[in-house]
């Protein structure tokens, strides 16, 4: 069993404005690459720092997620604060995980310099946060996912699976 956590971070639709179209896209990508049973923890909150910490230190010391996926508040603006409650909470930061989604993203739009997604390990736990919109949560997911399983393999996390046939992930031999 594969725990994972997905967190989106909207002030609008953590207060029912509209409804949350990024976790499920989330959701329904790692379905089509994980083939492990999967318990997700689902989460929408309000862009609050001391919020998102919480939720991450729940996720990562309690539940014991393997792999926790956070979407939007990543950019510029001043409530977007997802990136600091990551640092914040993460022991070892990858700084890889950001330049690679800011790279594709770069293929699609000249704004993705503004984007400051990251990536970074609390015990057995992977923090990844992407961007906040379904289109762009595809393609940085798809480019580094296939580092995801063996990452969580090098700090003790549980040994994900994946189908072959969407997604191609990399273990050393």
């Amino acid at each position: 069993m594969i725990n994972i956590g997905i967190i989106t971070t909207s002030d609008r639709a953590s207060k029912g404005i509209y409804k949350d179209i990024s976790g499920p896209a989330i959701k329904d990508r790692l379905d089509k690459f994980i083939t492990n049973d999967i318990t997700y923890h689902y989460e929408v909150i309000e862009d609050d720092q001391q919020t998102i910490e919480k939720t991450l230190l729940n996720m990562t010391d309690n539940i014991k997620c393997d792999l926790i996926v956070t979407t939007g508040g990543t950019g510029p603006a001043y409530r977007d604060v997802t990136t600091e409650a990551t640092l914040n909470i993460c022991e070892k930061i990858l700084p890889g995980f950001g330049e690679l989604m800011r790279a594709v993203s770069l293929k699609y739009v000249p704004t993705a310099i503004l984007s400051r997604q990251t990536a970074g390990t609390r015990g057995s736990s992977l923090v990844i946060n992407l961007p906040g919109k379904p289109k762009s949560i595809g393609e940085c997911l798809d480019a580094v996912f296939p580092a995801v399983p063996y990452c969580i393999d090098l700090i003790g996390g549980s040994y994900i699976e994946c189908d072959e046939t969407h997604i191609k992930i990399f273990r050393p031999k």
